[in-house]
């Protein structure tokens, strides 16, 4: 019996969520229902009721869960055995992030997880600048980009939705932009370098984000700058929801132009050198940040919960 399958079925009935359980396993959720539809098949017998709203576990799938938990825990046991699958998690682990979304999401939750995991010390390397994982011995980067180097694997941590937000206080004196070919009588602030976007809009595309075509008279390198500096007043400027969400809900920032929605593919990854093994070091830290940053992130959750300018 496929015991990742396994793995899916135990964390699914423990969330009660497919999707979630999936994304904790670094799986897209049509991947993670087509695995446990293969499990059921093998089995023979319905594990969930499922609907629109809600997923429950069918009573088949109560009476198996405990079962199941039994085959996981033997096949760990018989892991350890072979001296393989140590669960007991030690050494140094050298990870690197983006400063702006490390200061906001993984510093704050670091003190649960060297509690939890006594024998890890943790080596981090905050910069926007992306380091060479191989060269700098890193064990684990966070990215917001795909996987493209083959020496390198990945799991997904969240999506990386991008925004176009302004100060109050900027609209208020250079007017609200209805309609994307009108950002071109606004001031931007933008990254060095920041390429084109598309934005689409209710009925297809409707234009481009482009700093290098409108007029742009602060370029920064920095994420948490840019957000300050668009607080000041200083222009519309894209950024990361997660930089924002809470800017946004708080009146700081207004969402600009709510109806449109930048095209952009951006998704925070969580990336590790290939290996034949991967350390327990490296596995508790990547399934303790997609616990408690991938499972739910707050900037999603906020918007689903209707904060203001999100809508």
């Amino acid at each position: 019996m496929d015991t990742n399958g396994l793995r899916l079925f135990v964390l699914a009935a423990d969330k009660l969520n497919i999707s979630a359980a999936g994304y904790a396993l670094g799986l897209a959720p049509s991947v993670a229902s087509a695995r446990l539809a293969k499990l059921e098949r093998t089995l023979g017998a319905d594990l969930f009721h499922r609907s629109t709203r809600k997923v429950a576990l069918s009573l088949e799938g109560a009476e198996f869960l405990p079962y199941a938990r039994e085959m996981l825990a033997q096949e760990d046991a018989a892991l350890a055995a072979l001296g393989k699958g140590n669960s007991k998690a030690t050494g140094v682990l050298r990870f690197t992030a983006p400063s702006s979304f490390a200061q906001l999401y993984i510093a704050p939750i670091i003190p649960d997880f060297l509690a939890l995991h006594p024998g890890v010390t943790l080596d981090l390397r905050l910069s926007d600048m992306q380091f060479d994982l191989i060269e700098g011995s890193f064990d684990l980067a966070l990215r917001n980009s795909p996987l493209e180097d083959t020496a390198m694997m990945g799991r997904k941590l969240a999506d990386d939705r991008r925004v176009l937000c302004a100060a109050p206080c900027y609209l208020d004196r250079m007017g609200t932009p209805m309609h994307p070919r009108d950002l071109s009588a606004h001031s931007l602030v933008a990254f060095k370098d920041q390429s084109a976007r598309p934005i689409s809009g209710p009925d297809g595309p409707a234009g481009h984000l482009d700093p290098r075509q409108a007029h742009c008279r602060l370029i920064v390198d920095d994420g948490t700058a840019m957000k300050h500096a668009t607080i000041a007043g200083a222009g519309i400027s894209m950024n990361s929801l997660w930089s924002v969400h809470r800017e946004l809900s708080a009146g700081l920032l207004t969402r600009v132009l709510p109806d449109f929605e930048v095209v952009d593919r951006s998704v925070l990854w969580l990336h590790y050198p290939k290996a034949n093994v991967l350390s327990a070091k490296v596995r508790v830290f990547m399934d303790f940040l997609l616990e408690r940053i991938g499972t739910a992130p707050a900037w999603i959750t906020d918007q689903l919960g209707g904060a203001r300018g999100l809508d």
